[in-house]
């Protein structure tokens, strides 16, 4: 929840001017910015997003926003199940998988969160954790469809606390593994707290391929040394 009129159209101007090319990068802004974002990015080869959807079509919901309705907005992706989310908010795995399901049928792609807790993690159910919200989502990541899983630890955001590359890429083996012969159509990003120092590591790991940046997307100079290191990355593939 993060943004103004004015520093939307300063940094988004930044990030149009400085992406390097060859790197399929979004951003997901807040709902009540969607039209400015949209028009800032028309000629840019920035994607728009949302980070939230509601899972019903339309209907005595106030206060929801519909996946036609982002369409609406020329969005292309669309956060599901964000820690804040399920943390702050209650969502289960049963209502992400609602909305990744609702988000497919509008043609949009949902960048669908899954991670554990420090405790969570501590207990060593890391695998338990991510096994179970990973299956509540059933055939959203199959049929060739176009779904993104993020994995972000939530012990590892905002905490100083940072994911070993080695553990990030136990984690996303694991999350592949998973997902059989469906991952062939899911991308799996790294969403913990990645910065432009931690950035090219993350990404050069045989199992990542990209990240769900928070934070530093807020910084211009940051957000862009991120896309240069995924670009970097991409290249040695």
């Amino acid at each position: 929840m993060n943004g103004s009129l004015a520093r939307n159209q300063a940094l988004l101007g930044l990030l149009r001017e400085g992406m390097p090319a060859g790197v399929d990068a979004a951003v997901c802004v807040p709902f009540p910015y969607l039209q400015q974002a949209r028009e800032l990015l028309a000629s840019s080869a920035l994607r728009l997003g949302a980070q939230n959807l509601s899972e019903f079509g339309e209907g005595a919901y106030t206060g929801e926003v519909s996946a036609a309705m982002l369409g609406e907005f020329a969005c292309r992706y669309v956060i599901v199940g964000h820690s804040e989310r399920r943390t702050l908010f209650g969502e289960s795995d049963d209502a992400v998988a609602r909305k990744a399901e609702a988000a497919l049928r509008a043609d949009l792609v949902p960048i669908v969160c899954v991670g554990e807790s420090l405790e969570e993690r501590d207990a060593g159910a890391v695998e338990a954790v991510l096994g179970r919200q990973l299956d509540a989502l059933g055939g959203v990541c199959g049929g060739g469809t176009a779904t993104v899983i993020a994995y972000e630890p939530i012990w590892a955001i905002g905490t100083g606390r940072s994911a070993t590359p080695g553990q990030v890429q136990e984690v996303l083996g694991f999350i592949r593994e998973r997902l059989e012969d469906r991952a062939r159509a899911c991308r799996i990003l790294y969403g913990g707290s990645v910065k432009a120092g931690s950035a090219q590591a993350l990404f050069g790991l045989p199992d990542c391929d990209g990240g769900l940046i928070g934070g530093a997307s807020l910084v211009a100079e940051e957000f862009i040394a991120i896309c240069e290191a995924a670009r970097l990355a991409s290249n040695n593939v």
